[in-house]
This record gives structure tokens, C-alpha cells and sequence, in this order.
């Protein structure tokens, strides 16, 4: 076996950094902590770890420039944790390189399996706006050559638009993608419609790929940020 992943825990607060230390190496993890933004560039720099979780409100730097100073240099994957149910933290960290974002307070488990998702994840990995000729994501099969959308074995019928979305979001599976990336790839950087037709859309992708719509497993609305396409079958491990 290799070596246990090393996941950096950057938090100005004991408790959560004693919680998450406990909760990760039970899971096999290796932890490595720090309580502010100084603390954490020296120890991302000296250790080079993993993957990052990463409080938005730290003394001396802030989680937004801490994330900045690494993408600067690395694509680890970087996990943002926030006490605010604020959406511009969200946006922000998201825009400027953050792989997925948690709110304040969380579940154990829902972190522990983010973090699982962002390691499988290759670092060098970037928003996919390339075209694959076929993506495969659990029982959902899309073939961009024929324009084909075959949903636990029957093909489906999906007008452009929604099979582009369909496409980008399956193309960054597990990944959060904002509103605003997703309107500028699908419907162009041009774009000044209502912003509305992007919800539209992804409804009626929900009517035609989920089990239950009206709970959906596979296009994860992110509240205030965007969407994320998921792997039910993953997601349950």
C-alpha cells in the first residue's frame, strides 16, 4: 500500500481543527494543521500536501489570498470551509482556483466524502471545456459525436442546450461549477439574458435523467453557487 494521503486542516478555531484532525485520521488520513494564513503558506510550502481544507476567515491572511498565493503555484486540491452563509465567499473562492466549497456547520461524513471526491480527482485538473467524444458518469452515457444520451440503458431525447450543460457538467463530474461559468460556456461570454433560463434548463435536464426530479441526485444544486453533477452510486459509498 502507499503512503496516506496528507491533508492540510487550515482553521483559526481548536475545535475545528481538533474535530476534523480526529475525524480524518480515523479515516486513514495524515493530518497537518494550521491556525492562520502565515502558518498555513509555510506549512503547504514545506509539506506539499494533498489536499487543502481551507477556513475563508483566518487572522493575518485571509483563506481567499491563502488560496490565491497556492494556485499560484499548485493545483492541489483545495476544499473552502466557511462560518457565513455568504455567497460572494463562495463565488470568490471558487473563481479563484477552490475545488469545492462547505458551509459552517457541516456533517462529518458530507466532508469526509468531498475530500474522498477532490483526491480522486487528478491535480493538474482544470475545468473541462473540451469535448470527449463519449463521458460516462454511473448509469448516464453521453456520446458528443452522435448527440446521444442514454440514461440507465434507454436513450433520451435532449434539445441542445440542455445536452451542452449535460455535457459540461458531466465532464466536471464531482466538481462544483458557479452559475456564471456554466452560462459562459454554454451560452457564451455575449450573454445578457436572464439568468433564470440557466435554472430552466437544468429543471428540465432533472426531468429527463433523475429518478426524482424533485430530489435530485445527479445535478446537485450548490446554493448560492451553482451545480455540481454528481455519482449516485458513489456518493452512497
Amino acid at each position: 500500500m502507499g503512503e496516506q494521503p496528507l491533508i492540510l486542516v487550515v482553521d483559526d478555531e481548536q475545535s475545528y481543527r481538533d474535530a476534523l484532525s480526529v475525524a480524518l485520521q480515523r479515516e486513514g488520513f495524515v493530518v497537518l494543521t494550521a491556525a492562520d494564513g502565515e502558518e498555513a503558506l509555510a506549512r503547504f510550502g514545506a509539506a506539499r500536501p494533498a489536499l487543502v481544507l481551507l477556513d475563508v476567515m483566518l487572522p493575518k491572511i485571509s483563506g481567499i489570498d491563502v488560496c490565491r498565493e497556492i494556485r499560484a503555484t499548485s493545483r492541489v486540491p483545495i476544499i473552502m470551509v466557511s462560518a457565513r452563509n455568504s455567497e460572494i465567499d463562495a463565488v470568490v473562492g471558487l473563481e479563484i482556483g477552490a475545488d469545492d466549497y462547505v458551509s459552517k456547520p457541516f456533517r462529518l461524513r458530507e466532508l469526509i466524502a468531498r475530500v474522498r471526491a477532490a483526491l480522486r480527482r487528478t491535480p493538474s485538473e482544470e475545468i473541462r471545456g473540451d469535448r470527449a467524444e463519449v463521458v460516462e458518469v454511473g448509469d448516464v452515457r453521453i456520446d458528443t459525436v452522435r448527440h446521444e444520451v442514454v440514461v440507465r440503458s434507454e436513450q433520451v431525447s435532449i434539445p441542445l442546450k440542455e445536452f451542452e450543460l449535460l455535457e459540461l457538467l458531466m465532464a466536471n463530474a464531482g466538481r462544483v461549477l458557479t452559475r456564471d461559468t456554466l452560462i459562459d460556456r454554454v451560452w457564451g461570454s455575449n450573454y445578457f439574458g436572464d439568468t433564470k433560463t440557466l435554472d430552466v434548463h437544468v429543471k428540465r435536464l432533472r426531468s429527463r435523467i433523475e429518478q426524482d426530479p424533485a430530489v435530485p441526485s445527479r445535478i446537485v444544486t450548490v446554493r448560492g453557487v451553482g451545480y455540481r453533477y454528481e455519482n449516485p452510486a458513489r456518493a452512497a459509498e
